[in-house]
């Protein structure tokens, strides 16, 4: 073999390999042509995941092992150039930024206890055991400590399971995704330390900088682009592709100011994807865009980028190379259950859901990744490392959602349970918006009825119902206007696109009628709509007040609910939703439905509830919500005195105002007094009135 090579040698340039090089690698340059190269890592992106899902395993493992393929370890096809590299590093940021919309403020705020005694615990375990596991086996303290920092993290690969099982409510789901955020930040803040320690700049002017800055780099972020994002939607929310070139410039804006003060990139990529959670409702065709170009695309690169760092021959050639993998997946492990077995007993939860808590936060990828990757570019670990991580990312993501399933079905059962236990508190509010099913909008102008379609999006993706948009064209005047029609087509055209885009199942409807108010009532009943949701100016004319308008009309003769709405504001901008109730009876089912609507809203538009009931009399008495299972819910606020007055004592810009629609007599609104009144008063403040068919 050894005159082999040496005669192979001399035929290529005097070539002789070395022995840490894959011989299929030495007989092939890289592919450099860019085409070629961007081909290959397409059919990488395409095949990869799918095969491995195939397997019942995650696709992120699938593209990692690609990169070991395809790289300068393995095969050789590709090397990782400057083009790799900088695809990586965006696909970095944004696998961060994701992570990071998926985290909300409002997780730590509810079961907020639970959620930093388990983040600590979480995080801190796995530290110390790290920490030690590592300096054991030689590593110096530096490295160790960072090597503990990518155990302390995690990544919620199993989050889709708990989706499946429907525990997404449940006190230890709740509980982990409130220490996600924790454990991320702190880990992510380790490591920005570790990278100043290892270049000998962690001195006490770095403290005294760090501290102050880093703390107004995190309440800028966090508080300034909300309320530069709430500014620019309201001004070019029409514009789509604004919006979203709008998400990418706060992503790498956060990120390179980050850089700017000696914090790594990835902790702003993170903390921007917080902040921007609150402006993108979850269903939105807007959130569906950024999550389709981020893990389709971006992420992809970054996946496969650190899998050619890997060379598998490290553990072969290398003995010690497999007692560090063992050593680091044994410590992540431990310190993972560790953390999980605690809490749980502290906080009196059984087995079944300490491993949920368990499956949850052993997997890694997004931070460890990101971690390791700035750590291997500073020469503070070395290959062997970095297989070991590797090794550990394997294992945990094929663990995770195997663990998280099987006791999470116990789980499930076990929730089952305290709900049949709790039916008749749970009755009175419901859980869903229960007429969803298909929504029938209206559309006319594309900028103004926006805000009407994403509402209808939101409700009809949220249900797994249907959108139904309908453009009535009036044949009052003979003949219809030539440019009726087409207009008609390309306002379909345009709603339909963007029902696509948000992955919502759409019909639309054309239709020619001789009033748009009966048009909307017989397309309803054609087509079988279990909701209507119809704009409205704010106001009523002394006529319509009489003879009454297409709003009266859809409103008097509709066999459906009907929402009403009144947006000067982007929908997507909503940062408070007042449900507002009067002296009703709330144990009826509209006052349920629309509780249960104002409940759905929230979550999906990551908006606070507060329920306000105000009442006439000032005799102090039950105000009935709860019967109905409010409290301890949602905050609830009796307040007595004239609606319209006291309502407005609360109101601020970004506020939703949901009320219900009241009785009405001759020469006024079809949907009572206050409503007008409220939209006279506040013009810049959004209003949705539900009207249910008496």
């Amino acid at each position: 073999m050894e005159n082999f090579w040496q005669y192979w040698g001399r035929l290529e340039y005097n070539f002789h390999p070395p022995i840490s090089a894959p011989i299929l690698a030495q007989l092939s340059e890289p592919v450099r042509d860019p085409v070629a190269v961007f081909l290959i890592i397409l059919a990488i992106m395409l095949v990869a995941p799918l095969l491995f899902e195939r397997l019942k395993m995650p696709g992120i493992i699938g593209l990692i092992l690609a990169g070991v393929v395809v790289g300068p370890h393995g095969l050789g096809l590709l090397a990782r150039d400057r083009t790799i590299e900088l695809l990586g590093t965006v696909g970095l940021l944004f696998l961060m930024f994701l992570g990071g919309l998926e985290t909300s403020l409002d997780d730590l705020k509810r079961n907020a206890d639970k959620s930093v005694v388990f983040g600590l615990a979480t995080f801190c375990l796995p530290m110390i055991i790290g920490t030690g596991a590592m300096l054991s086996i030689g590593f110096s303290p530096l490295a160790s400590i960072l090597v503990a920092s990518c155990l302390a993290s995690h990544t919620l690969v199993a989050l889709p399971v708990l989706g499946k099982l429907g525990i997404m409510r449940s006190q230890p789901v709740m509980a982990t995704l409130g220490a996600t955020l924790i454990t991320n930040v702190l880990a992510l803040l380790v490591l920005a330390i570790i990278v100043k320690a290892d270049q000998g700049r962690l001195t006490a002017s770095f403290w005294l900088l760090l501290i102050p800055s880093l703390a107004i780099y995190t309440f800028a972020t966090l508080w300034g682009i909300p309320r530069l994002g709430r500014w620019f939607f309201r001004r070019f929310g029409h514009d789509e592709s604004a919006e979203f070139i709008f998400v990418l410039a706060a992503l790498f804006v956060a990120s390179y100011i980050a850089g700017l003060i000696e914090i790594e990139p990835i902790v702003g990529a993170f903390l921007a994807g917080v902040a921007i959670t609150s402006l993108v409702p979850q269903l939105s065709p807007l959130m569906n865009r950024i999550q389709f170009i981020g893990n389709t695309l971006f992420v992809p690169f970054f996946l496969i980028s650190v899998g050619m760092l890997v060379d598998p021959l490290i553990l072969v050639k290398e003995p010690r190379g497999i007692m560090v993998a063992v050593v680091i997946l044994i410590a992540e492990l431990v310190s993972k259950f560790l953390a999980a077995w605690g809490p749980g007993k502290l906080f009196g939860w059984k087995f079944p859901s300490v491993m949920v808590m368990f499956g949850m936060s052993m997997a890694q990828a997004a931070s460890t990744l990101a971690a390791i990757t700035v750590a291997l570019k500073i020469n503070l670990v070395d290959e062997l490392t970095v297989n070991g991580i590797i090794v550990m990312i394997l294992v945990t993501c094929v663990a995770s959602p195997l663990i998280t399933a099987r006791w999470g079905s116990k789980v499930s059962l076990e929730a089952t349970e305290v709900k049949e236990v709790e039916k008749s508190r749970l009755s009175a509010v419901g859980d869903t918006f229960s007429v969803s099913d298909r929504i029938l909008v209206p559309v006319a102008n594309p900028n103004t009825e926006d805000n009407l379609l994403q509402l209808a999006l939101i409700l009809a993706k949220s249900g797994g119902g249907t959108l139904l948009p309908l453009h009535i064209i009036s044949d009052q005047t003979r003949p219809i206007p030539s440019g009726a029609k087409v207009r008609q087509e390309q306002l379909l055209a345009k709603a339909e696109m963007v029902a696509h885009a948000a992955v919502t199942s759409v019909e639309t409807i054309g239709r020619v009628d001789n009033s748009i108010g009966m048009g909307i009532v017989r397309s309803a009943e054609e087509r079988n709509a279990t909701l209507i949701v119809c704009g409205w100016k704010g106001y009523s004319t002394y006529q319509e007040n009489f003879f009454g308008g297409m709003i009266d009309m859809v409103v008097r003769l509709a066999t459906i609910p009907v929402l009403i709405t009144r947006f000067p504001q982007p929908l997507k901008n909503t940062q408070r939703i007042l449900f507002v109730v009067g002296e009703i009876d709330m144990t009826s089912w509209a006052f349920r439905e629309t509780f249960s609507l104002a409940q759905s809203l929230s979550g999906e538009l990551k908006a606070t509830l507060q329920v306000l009931q105000v009442l006439w009399d000032q005799k102090p008495r039950a105000s009935g919500l709860e019967l109905t299972g409010v409290n301890g819910q949602v905050p609830v606020e009796q307040i007595r005195g004239n609606f319209v007055a006291k309502l407005s004592q609360f109101l601020k810009v970004d506020d939703l105002v949901i009320v219900m629609a009241s009785s009405h007599r001759l020469g006024q609104p079809t949907l009572g007094k206050d409503p007008e009144t409220i939209a006279r008063l506040h013009q810049q403040t959004s209003l949705l009135i539900v009207h249910f068919p008496t």
